[in-house]
């Protein structure tokens, strides 16, 4: 018994048993630290909008977040406000993990701008590839008497004709000076029901026709509701076999309500898709 009361006042024995403790108190403590940054790590953050922001403003708000943050493309958009973020990806309200970076893409502050090229004496088609690959878009058809049919015989940015290598703002629209042919002077009119703006405009340029008006009605409230509007109504509708004259206007009328569809009079009926019964001819 004395043996072991002398044990327990010994230094040996505090000696051991503030090593135990401290060990215990690391391990607890490691326990307790790794367990949060588990928990952390497994938390995931809503990624915020930051959509009409300025990179300054994007960045104190992922920072705010933990999150991180690159401009990852530019572009200029005319009606946006400029330096702003247009898009980002992850979108909003997406959820991620710490740290996790947004992808921004900023309206540049200053008009982009390209190399006009030079497409005269090349087909419409052959031009349409040139301008809409060099950025730029094609704007009015304008025929004049020439022996080359749909030859570029001139090109011209708002009314005026442009010489290849000025630059001009990416975007824009050239119009084309065209031949009109000698023989005929007239184009089908294309069928453009149930497509969109884009689709619509394509086809009447692929005839050689210019877009005139495009007329939205109260269903198209918003930005989203005009790139779904689809063409319900055109001018001069279309009609077999019906011709006008090269560069011709075609308007169009664009609705989101699909009962303006129009519906055919009559209903056709194939007699080989009725049921056939000999018994039922009459001989």
């Amino acid at each position: 018994m004395n043996n072991f009361v002398r044990f327990l006042i010994s230094r040996m024995f505090w000696k051991h048993l503030a090593i135990i403790a401290g060990i215990t108190t690391f391990v607890i403590l490691t326990i307790f630290v790794g367990l949060k940054i588990y928990t952390r790590h497994g938390r995931a953050y809503a990624v915020p909008d930051l959509r009409g922001l300025t990179v300054t403003e994007a960045e104190m708000v992922t920072g705010a977040r933990r999150l991180r943050y690159q401009v990852a493309d530019s572009v200029f958009i005319s009606h946006e406000a400029r330096g702003t973020v247009i898009d980002q990806n992850p979108p909003p309200n997406f959820r991620v993990k710490e740290n996790r970076t947004i992808f921004l893409t900023i309206n540049a502050m200053n008009p982009e701008r390209v190399a006009m090229p030079d497409v005269t004496g090349v087909s419409l088609r052959q031009a349409r590839a040139i301008i809409e690959t060099q950025g730029l878009e094609v704007g009015r058809l304008i025929y004049v008497p020439d022996i080359a049919m749909n030859n570029v015989l001139r090109q011209q940015y708002e009314g005026n004709d442009i010489e290849p290598g000025e630059l001009i703002v990416r975007g824009e629209a050239i119009d084309l000076v065209l031949g009109e042919g000698l023989s005929t002077r007239t184009t089908y009119v294309p069928d453009v029901l149930y497509l969109d703006k884009e689709e619509a405009r394509n086809r009447i340029l692929a005839a050689s026709l210019n877009l005139g008006a495009a007329l939205y009605d109260t269903t198209v409230k918003n930005e989203e509701d005009s790139i779904n509007a689809f063409v319900w109504r055109q001018r001069p509708e279309y009609s077999e076999g019906l011709q006008i004259r090269l560069g011709s206007i075609i308007d169009l009328w664009m609705s989101v309500d699909s009962t303006l569809l129009p519906v055919p009079d009559t209903l056709e009926i194939l007699m080989d898709d009725l049921p056939y019964d000999e018994d039922s001819i009459i001989w």
